[in-house]
């Protein structure tokens, strides 16, 4: 076991300049505001009381300017995403919560925690989310108040998970809302999963609903996962109703600018998690990275080096090499999201599959992140059982 380590060394020169140009901002942006003030009292001081009771009976316009809400901004970023994934049901576990919390001695910087699963379960229920409750999905796995407080309390950022389209439990509920079957009845992948219709607007409502019940508790970005058509099973059987004829890409990116439409006025990040292969070519789900890239302000591809064929981009075995692997695959993403604005963040693997992982493995593809300059990286464990040492980097 390493021992803790300051792993922000390398980072503060970097936060004190940052530091300096927020401060000569905020300078500036207060002298502005200062002499504005002192136009707004000099003038003030000319108004005669019939002025006055004439400002006062031309009160709506007034009013409605003066009472208008400042737009909520988004809180900072941290200056490198380290962060692990946290299932919602991790979180009914006595003291589990606290055992991800005190990651942050080795570096934590972010917490991805499950607002919507693989299984359609919602984490709490909501006003917001009206449909979650009638159908059943919403559910009372944490209280989502206490937990954001408490996370934040540890100067953590917070990302919220909703888990789109592969959804058994609405389509279920709800069959009209599914992929349909050839003949009749919801369509099924080879795990016997349903999914829900990504043409279908309501579909579109039910998940934004979610997640804006997460951005008005207080988490700082809306990751949406399975943002695309289903790749296994028999997808030539499947029916989608008011399927429209355009690119199955522009589907997905049309359902994140409506997301965002609705999600970016609550103060609130949003980012799609996508297959490590996307950049590299189209595999028939609607994922274009560069597409995506202009309705989102992160992308997080999934770059786990066991997923990917022997003999990807030239490696024998990926598995085996995995800072290559992760390094071949960043780099097709920097290629194909040139000029945007959204930022790159991969999902790393701290799992074993077909071999098994060691703190090495974990560091190799942080070092590939940091060189192809990503803006971080998150771990994934299905299980939740991390290498904590991995945060603070090699």
């Amino acid at each position: 076991m390493l021992q803790p380590v300051d792993p922000n060394e390398r980072f503060r020169s970097r936060r004190a300049k940052a530091r300096t140009r927020r401060a000569a901002r905020r300078v500036s942006a207060l002298a502005v505001v200062a002499l504005a003030a002192a136009g707004v009292a000099l003038g003030a001081r000319f108004l005669t009381e019939g002025e006055r009771a004439h400002r006062s009976a031309d009160k709506p316009a007034e009013s409605a300017s003066a009472e208008k809400p400042e737009k909520p901004t988004p809180r900072p970023l941290p200056d490198e995403l380290r962060g692990v994934h946290v299932t919602m049901a991790l979180l009914t576990l006595d003291g589990k919560l606290d055992e991800y919390l005190s990651y942050t001695k080795y570096g934590l910087t972010a917490l991805e925690l499950d607002v919507k699963d693989e299984n359609g379960e919602v984490a709490f229920t909501s006003r917001y989310a009206p449909l979650a409750k009638r159908v059943g999905s919403a559910r009372n796995y944490y209280r989502p108040g206490p937990v954001v407080a408490k996370i934040r309390a540890k100067g953590l950022y917070l990302i919220g998970r909703v888990v789109a389209f592969e959804d058994p439990f609405l389509s279920e509920k709800r069959p009209d809302l599914a992929i349909r079957q050839r003949g009749g009845g919801v369509w099924r992948n080879d795990a016997g999963l349903g999914w829900t219709n990504p043409y279908d607007k309501r579909v579109w409502d039910y998940n934004v609903d979610i997640a804006e019940s997460a951005a008005r508790v207080g988490f700082d970005e809306i990751m949406f996962d399975y943002v695309r058509f289903p790749s296994d099973g028999n997808v030539d059987s499947a029916v989608f109703p008011g399927k429209r004829a355009e690119p199955k890409a522009r589907t997905i990116a049309d359902f994140l600018a409506y997301a965002r439409s609705r999600l970016s006025p609550l103060g609130v990040r949003v980012s799609a998690a996508v297959f490590g292969l996307s950049a590299t070519r189209n595999l028939g789900i609607g994922q274009r990275p560069r597409l995506i890239a202009e309705h989102v302000d992160a992308i997080y591809p999934m770059v786990y080096p066991s997923h990917y064929s022997l003999g990807e981009y030239g490696i024998d075995d990926p598995n085996a090499r995995p800072g290559a692997t992760v390094a071949a695959s960043l780099r097709d993403f920097s290629r194909a999201m040139r000029g945007t604005d959204a930022t790159v963040v991969p999902w790393l693997q701290d799992f074993s599959l077909g071999r098994t992982y060691s703190l090495y493995d974990v560091e190799a593809q942080i070092r590939a992140a940091r060189r192809m300059q990503s803006a971080g990286f998150l771990l994934w464990n299905a299980a939740g059982v991390y290498t904590p040492e991995a945060l603070a980097g090699p």
